[in-house]
């Protein structure tokens, strides 16, 4: 028995890195679960991983740039499953070309990470929330980031989509709460994920046992020592979907290995 035994979990971007870890999550522990996202190869590859564990899913190709994809995907959860749960909003891009200050960020590439990584956020919510209120409840997790809270040089569009999405979070919170639907945020570190390794320069041409030195390096910056795994982050929102968390809502939870504790002053040495 799962501690989401009969429930209805879409996860978006669910098909590789925290949200491919989030969809094992989740039906390992019960729930039916719709694998949103935009590569048929790598969503169709984890339900099968998914059916062969015992656990149910659905794959649906989404592209969470589109605004009708959202509606459509809680619509297919609905035909197929009869509801819905939960949704985590994970999907998420940071491509290399965004790494830029305000004057040198592009309105393309603000329009796409703010579209994809906000906007798809608030369309989930917004088509699944009627489904929710019929089942009496359910819960919305938002991908976050520690960039929501503290930021880094060069990440203009990105850190303002995150920050929008813990300001999201604490706003849907309130509106529904009375009505047992809570929404969370978590706010992950380093995770890696093919999205980190992109962003580290992965897709450059370094080999894999360079990367992997690399990946291990960034992991030493943590108090724990090491980098996060996306089931380090599935284990929280699987826990925050649960009865378990039912006095939680409106909050965010870093899953970062202490960086936020840690804070700058790790790179300042002893100042003060």
């Amino acid at each position: 028995m799962g501690i989401h035994d009969g429930k209805v979990a879409i996860v978006t971007g669910g098909a590789l890195g925290i949200g491919g870890g989030a969809s094992h999550g989740f039906a390992e522990e019960g729930a039916r679960v719709i694998v949103a996202d935009i590569d048929p190869d790598a969503g169709h590859q984890i339900v099968e991983e998914i059916k062969a564990a015992g656990g149910e899913a659905t794959f649906v190709q989404a592209d969470f740039s589109v605004s009708a994809d959202p509606r459509r995907v809680v619509d297919q959860a609905i035909a197929i499953y009869g509801g819905v749960d939960f949704v985590f909003n994970n999907v998420g891009i940071q491509p290399k070309t965004s790494y830029a200050n305000a004057e040198d960020t592009t309105e393309d590439i603000w329009d796409a990470i703010l579209s994809i990584n906000l906007k798809s956020y608030w369309l989930m919510s917004k088509y699944a929330i009627p489904a929710m209120r019929k089942r009496g409840g359910g819960v919305i997790v938002n991908n976050a980031s520690v960039q929501g809270q503290q930021s880094a040089p060069l990440v203009t569009a990105y850190a303002a989509s995150k920050g929008g999405v813990l300001s999201l979070t604490r706003q849907m919170s309130l509106d529904y709460g009375r009505e047992n639907i809570r929404v969370l945020a978590v706010c992950p570190g380093s995770i890696d994920t093919s999205l980190m390794r992109a962003g580290m320069g992965g897709n450059s041409g370094e080999v894999p046992d360079e990367m992997d030195a690399v990946v291990a390096a960034a992991g030493t910056r943590s108090p724990i020592g090491r980098i996060g795994l996306p089931e380090d982050i599935a284990n929280v929102v699987v826990f925050l979907c649960s009865d378990r968390a039912s006095f939680m809502t409106g909050e965010f939870v870093n899953v970062d290995g202490g960086v936020m504790a840690q804070g700058a002053w790790a790179d300042l040495g002893s100042a003060g």
